[in-house]
Parts: structure tokens; sequence; C-alpha cells
């Protein structure tokens, strides 16, 4: 028998979709490593931080061809400006690179393109025109409701900035859909949420769940000897972790850190809060300041400050898609505190494999109660809940469906 010649797949991502275990590059890594099993692939992607350059040669060795742009982010700034002049969203314009146009039309000339995947709505412009090959988008979340979200807890004239851009994201992700084949979110509820936003199209849209590697985040690894505590106090531990420059995830820390932190103090004066993670912004470094609380800035690995904690943390007041952070201290088995906001698309049922808190009050309280000895059997079902439905091998299965037009995206 024959061997199965691959077909040439165009895969267009807005950030190099490397290392694995970075918050925003888990999916599009995964989905790269996917589709190099089944296509050949021809990668092209924007660099938007210096320190990724060193990770080309990795990626390169998964794709029959690839480019990479540097993206400057504050030239790249100052160039959405333009968008304010027209009717496009500025993170349109903000990735809008004629090095990339000119690399997509080329490998478009002299390769016998079949298949398009496009990674992020913002990459859909350089494939807008192309006929003759299946196009899939994969938006992940619903960006433009996010935008949306910001306006509401800005002061003008960023609410009304964050509101624009919501506004014009929204008629751009409803074009693209309109133009491409397949449109695809990170969960059933981010899908069904766009369907109610773009009802014309409802057809072309669908989801695939993310998954987590659970030999990665896996309890016994971290807690091995090979990866000590890192805190220097004993006392009881609360964590959080995520890309600490990223709005959200400072709004979630500085909630947490002044109006549910000093009521666990309270009970507990022992109690330190961590806040782990890249690039704290200025507001988030203040917190350091508090009794108790201690930012880390970037950290080698992630795993050993949540294994050691007594409980981990994802108190999101704004949020779209799936919530990595969550799926990552499930799979370490670690009992893990959410807000509504961070639980939403999760398949996780609450005071079974999490802890559900609606308001500060609840927060405090679950807190003490995990500290207090109480909860301890949640970890080992969270965790068994990630090895049977956060599979990345069986989520990406039907991706390849998509992409040959074998089923259909609402399905």
């Amino acid at each position: 028998m024959s061997a199965v010649v691959k077909e040439n797949l165009l895969l267009l991502v807005h950030r190099i979709p490397f290392p694995p275990n970075k918050g925003d590059k888990i999916r599009s890594y995964h989905l790269l490593r996917h589709l190099a099993q089944n296509y050949h692939v021809h990668l092209g992607c924007f660099i938007d931080d210096h320190s990724d350059r060193q990770y080309i040669d990795t990626v390169a060795a998964m794709c029959a061809e690839s480019h990479f742009v540097m993206l400057h982010p504050a030239k790249a700034r100052l160039r959405s400006l333009t968008a304010l002049f027209n009717q496009r969203p500025l993170s349109f314009d903000f990735y809008c690179d004629g090095r990339m146009h000119t690399w997509v039309s080329a490998i478009l000339k002299k390769k016998p393109v079949q298949r398009v995947m496009v990674f992020s709505s913002v990459m859909g412009q350089y494939v807008e025109a192309l006929h003759g090959a299946r196009r899939v988008v994969d938006f992940v979340d619903v960006d433009s409701d996010k935008w949306k979200q910001y306006a509401q807890k800005k002061w003008w004239p960023l609410s009304w900035l964050y509101h624009r851009e919501g506004i014009q994201l929204l008629n751009y992700e409803r074009k693209l859909t309109r133009l491409f084949d397949v449109a695809l979110f990170v969960s059933k509820n981010e899908s069904e949420l766009f369907k109610s936003l773009a009802p014309e199209s409802i057809d072309k849209i669908g989801y695939f769940n993310n998954g987590v590697d659970t030999d990665y985040f896996s309890p016994q690894p971290a807690l091995s000897t090979a990866a000590p505590t890192p805190y220097p106090n004993l006392g009881k531990i609360i964590v959080f972790t995520g890309a600490m420059d990223y709005w959200p995830n400072c709004d979630a820390v500085q909630w947490f850190a002044l109006h549910i932190f000093p009521a666990v103090r309270l009970r507990y004066p022992d109690a330190q809060f961590y806040i782990v993670g890249a690039r704290p912004a200025k507001s988030v470094l203040e917190l350091g300041q508090i009794a108790g609380i201690c930012v880390t800035g970037t950290v080698p690995d992630v795993r050993p400050y949540v294994a050691h904690s007594t409980v981990a943390v994802a108190p999101l007041r704004i949020a779209r898609g799936i919530q990595n952070k969550v799926l990552e201290a499930m799979a370490m088995g670690k009992t893990i505190i959410v807000s509504p906001e961070a639980l939403d698309g999760i398949d996780a049922t609450p005071d079974q494999e999490v802890l559900l808190a609606r308001d500060e009050t609840e927060f405090a309280d679950h807190v003490c109660r995990v500290f207090s000895g109480q909860q301890a059997d949640l970890g080992p079902t969270a965790r068994q809940k990630m090895e049977t439905r956060y599979n990345w091998a069986a989520n990406l299965a039907g991706v390849n469906q998509l992409l040959e037009g074998h089923i259909d995206a609402g399905r």
C-alpha cells in the first residue's frame, strides 16, 4: 500500500505557538503539533517578544515551511491608530503587516494549498480574498465581547475606545465567519454566545475544547525532591498564576488582595497570597507592599508554586473562553476556588471538582474552609475529570474532519 500523500495547509497564527506551557500559546501549540501530523504545514506567525526568538528553530522543525515576522508592539500600536479613521478594529491594523502579506501571497502562488487554518481573527485579513481552499478560523474567544466588558470597567476616553473596538471587532468577526467555511471557539458556551451575535452564520459555528497535558501538570513531579517548595515561610498559602500584564488578571488579584484577603487574614494571620506570573503591572507590584502578599514576577516553573500551595484561586471578574490556569490546577489535583466567570465553559461540578464563589464573602469562606482541612477530596476528583474530559488528542480529532468538510461545524 502506498503512503498517503499529505496535503499542504497554510496556518496563520498571531503569536509564535511556543512554549507549550504558556497560557496564551497552549492551544495554538497543540493545534500546530496536531496539524503537522496530517498535513504539510506552512506556518506564518508574528513574534512580539524578543525572547521568543529562541523558539524559532523548534517551531520551524514542525513545519514544511515557516515565516516569522518580528512585530514591535510600540510601532504596531501607533500603526493601529489609522483604524480610527476607518471602519476597522484597532487590532486589525495592529497585525496588518506588508511582510506577512508578501509571504502569504508567495506561498499561495508556489504551493497547491487546499486547506487554510487561521488562529485568531486578526490573521484572517491575509486570506480574505482567497478562493478555492477550505478555510477554518479558530477565534478561540469572542474577543469583541471581552472589549465590551473592558469598556464597562474603564473611564472615558478608554471606555469609548474599548466600546468602539468591541463593535468594530464584532463586525469583522461576523464578516470573517461569512467568508470562511468554519468558525471555531474554545467551548460550547463561547460558540453559543457567538451564534446569538452572528445568527446569519449559525451553521458554520462550532467549537473544540482545550486540553491539558496531564503528564506535565501532574501532582507527583511537582511535589518531588527535584521541585522543592518555593515558599520560604511556612503557613497557609493561596496562589494565583497568570500573565500579570493582562488586565483581567490584574483586576482579579487586586479584587482578591483588597477585598477578600483581609477577611482571610483576620481568621488566619499566617495566610499568604502569592501572585505568580510574568511582567507584573505597576498596580500589581504595589500589592506586594501589603502584609502577607508576595508578587514573584517571572518564575522558571509555576508548577511547584501550585503544588506546594494550600489552595489556588481564580477570582476573575472579566473573562472569555477557557481559563487554562483552572484546568492546570485541577490537573495537578489542587483544590481551586473560582468565580463564575473563571468557571464559564469548563465542565466542572461545584463542590465536587471545584469550589464556586459568587462574591467576596463566599471567596473568603471557601479559603478558610480549605485552610481548616475541609474539601480535601476535591483535588483527586478534579484530576480525574482532566484525564477523561480534557484530552488534547480527543478534542482535536474533529478539527481534521472540519478541515476536510466531513462533518458540519454546528453539529
